[in-house]
């Protein structure tokens, strides 16, 4: 099991980025968390699941939906902020 926080940065807000985070986590399966517009334009992942379905998930997020540009992605290391909701088994979401 992995559980991982990603920051996705360019052109991913008001391009339907999360609609189709949530699409895809459905599409791969298994993929627990959620998917969150940042204050400074980038959007957040927490994924949780099983090595092989997290990893599909993370390069799937490096492309993006096709109206989007993603720029880079990067690990977020450390405590992220507490309104941000835990982990619900079996789902992914929009938040």
């Amino acid at each position: 099991m992995r559980d991982v926080v990603i920051r996705v940065k360019g052109r991913v807000q008001g391009v339907g980025y999360r609609y189709w985070a949530v699409a895809k986590a459905k599409e791969i399966g298994g993929i627990s968390g959620w998917v969150h517009n940042d204050y400074d334009g980038s959007v957040l992942l927490r994924l949780k699941g099983e090595d092989c379905n997290v990893d599909k998930m993370m390069l799937a997020c490096q492309k993006g939906p096709m109206w989007g540009k993603v720029d880079s992605l990067e690990f977020v290391v450390g405590r992220i902020s507490s309104f941000l909701p835990e982990v619900e088994d079996g789902i992914f979401k929009r938040v």
